[in-house]
């Protein structure tokens, strides 16, 4: 018998989580050969999300669970269930349901095939407001020509991976994590699994216009330095441009005698520099922060409670003290 971890990070689904492991364990025990557990990852929820995984917990043995001490971030639930995970094969999938359990059993066949990883894709955004749709695409379109990892558009979190492959993710222990970058930087076999997107009917989604922004530039930035070789292009394209000017500037002086300097030229001219300008430091502070960030050291997760006998709050350093 095979077994099988399944991750689920959770934040607020009190209304989802008992709907969601009916639905997912009818499935599993239709699987011959593998034995499945459950690892619900509490990310701080202000509902009664812990109050359900743990009296879940005590009705079935094969559900395990993790409470943070506060809102540490879906990517922090995933990597502290990878942390945690003892299974040969590890799921990660979303509570809300629009992950479909159903294709789990074509998952598995992958693995089976011997792929290190069978991942889902959405074939289409049904459901989602065109403005979000819009901007999804040309995040992953800009990623791939950023940056060497190249994401599959309409790529998900939702995949099964073997225990080479999840030790692999492990061992990038940085704290501003982007795990769809993480998942095709550690390379490995994959094969993906096309389905069309399931429209949330319970709950409410947790990703804001504005944590989705925020989460695209972490994505970009964390796999490429190339917005500062840009800012670095643009600086120098500037410089030759205002050189000419200045060029033109004293040839039409010498030969034509000082004329009244416009207005709108030098307006023009002093916003579109400033412009520049800020854009250049705001790329140069996104990449200080994240250095920033991972100079402090600080654990990705602390576990306020589990019950999982294994301890998950390590430090970076204690991680990598570990994998040498």
């Amino acid at each position: 018998m095979h077994n099988i971890d399944i991750i689920v990070p959770c934040y607020n689904e009190a209304e989802v989580l008992n709907i969601f492991y009916d639905k997912t364990s009818k499935i599993v025990k239709e699987i011959n050969g593998y034995n499945f557990n459950f690892i619900f990852i509490d990310d701080g929820s202000k509902d009664d999300t812990i109050k359900i995984i743990k009296d879940l917990a005590s009705s079935y043995e094969n559900i395990k669970y993790i409470s943070f001490s506060r809102n540490f971030g879906k990517e922090a639930g995933m990597y502290a269930g990878l942390k945690y995970s003892t299974g040969e094969y590890v799921i990660i999938m979303d509570a809300d349901l629009q992950h479909p359990p159903s294709l789990i059993p074509i998952m598995i066949e992958g693995v089976e095939e011997g792929y290190d990883c069978v991942a889902a894709k959405r074939i289409n955004r049904k459901g989602e407001a065109p403005i979000r749709s819009l901007f999804s695409n040309f995040f992953y379109k800009l990623s791939n020509k950023l940056t060497d990892i190249k994401l599959v558009q309409g790529a998900v979190d939702y995949r099964i991976m073997n225990r080479t492959m999840v030790d692999a993710v492990l061992t990038l222990s940085e704290s501003q994590r982007f795990s769809k970058g993480i998942f095709e930087w550690v390379g490995f076999n994959k094969k993906w699994i096309p389905y069309e997107n399931v429209e949330r009917t319970v709950g409410t989604t947790k990703w804001s216009f504005k944590s989705l922004f925020k989460y695209a530039i972490d994505g970009i930035t964390s796999f490429s330095v190339t917005p500062l070789k840009l800012v670095t292009g643009f600086g120098f394209f500037i410089s030759i441009m205002a050189f000419i000017y200045i060029l033109i500037t004293l040839i039409q002086t010498l030969v034509f005698g000082i004329k009244v300097p416009g207005y709108v030229t030098t307006l023009c001219a002093v916003l579109f520099l400033g412009g520049i300008i800020e854009f250049s430091i705001g790329v140069l502070g996104e990449y200080i922060s994240n250095i920033y960030m991972e100079t402090k050291n600080r654990p990705i997760f602390i576990a306020r409670e589990t019950n999982i006998c294994k301890k998950g709050n390590i430090s970076k350093n204690e991680q990598n003290s570990k994998n040498n």
